[in-house]
């Protein structure tokens, strides 16, 4: 009988985990409008999620000879081309750039709107 009383509590103690691993990253205005638009990006050719708000960030770019870079801790980092989601309006008002949370690789990036 113990056993059933702490199941209530441990399953509380993940959905607190969860909600944790959810949470808008740092720098982005918490908006629950954009909760839904992050969850609407889908990469590129795959129409795959670009996972969630939690594995997106706003970042500083350029565009290079061979296309658009992102400024990431280790420095400018190369989009790669089919990675952007090009004609994607963006209501952060910044570049958002979305990386596979052990890999790190980009799964999508969308500029700045420019309007």
């Amino acid at each position: 009988m113990p056993r059933l009383r702490l199941l209530p509590v441990m399953l509380a103690v993940l959905a607190g985990s969860a909600l944790g691993w959810a949470r808008p990253p740092q720098g982005l205005p918490v908006d629950p409008v954009l909760h839904g638009w992050f969850e609407s990006l889908k990469q590129p050719g795959s129409g795959y999620p670009c996972c969630s708000i939690a594995d997106c960030r706003t970042t500083e770019y350029r565009m290079s000879a061979t296309g658009y870079e992102v400024l990431l801790a280790d420095g400018w980092v190369s989009v790669p081309e089919d990675r952007v989601l090009v004609g994607q309006t963006n209501p952060t008002g910044h570049a958002v750039v979305c990386r596979a949370p052990v890999s790190d690789a980009i799964l999508c990036f969308v500029p700045a709107s420019e309007t």
